[in-house]
């Protein structure tokens, strides 16, 4: 069976998240965005790919060495620097589900100034290998998830 193509990244709209494909924490937090989303409006891509590489290229970010995850809010309009790093990319992710309780987690996490979310973002970020480990691919448990994914 297969599955029916998604357009081109150039023709999608809304949200979109990067993050570190390597990753076997920053995995399973997107597979748990995945669940909650069940709208489908969040996309994602990994940071090691052409279409993430391209955006960090234009607007002067990292290229390599990948310690937070970027969220654009409307890729249709990737072109302008508009984009949140760390915690408040966290945030964001959560309010553009569909889920009550995403909306409400991302309220909690509000009330956190910035800088000290951050770096508790960064701590976990430093350690995520070591308690996680690296991502080992295995199937999507549904699916049409992987067409939420910018090719």
């Amino acid at each position: 069976m297969s599955l029916p193509s998604q357009p081109p990244s150039s023709e999608i709209s809304g949200p979109v998240l990067f993050f570190d494909g390597e990753c076997g924490l920053c995995n399973r937090i997107v597979r748990f965005l995945l669940r909650i989303d069940s709208s489908g409006r969040l996309r994602f891509a990994p940071l090691q790919s052409v279409a993430a590489q391209a955006y960090l290229r234009r607007h002067g970010l990292p290229l390599v060495d990948f310690d937070t995850l970027i969220f654009v809010p409307d890729w249709s309009r990737r072109e302008e620097p508009d984009f949140q790093l760390r915690t408040a990319g966290v945030i964001s992710a959560l309010r553009a589900t569909d889920r009550t309780g995403a909306h409400l987690l991302a309220s909690v996490l509000s009330v956190f100034p910035s800088p000290l979310r951050d770096m508790g973002y960064r701590m976990t970020a430093r350690w995520r290998y070591r308690i996680f480990g690296p991502w080992k691919v295995r199937p999507f448990a549904r699916s049409e998830w992987s067409r939420r994914f910018l090719n």
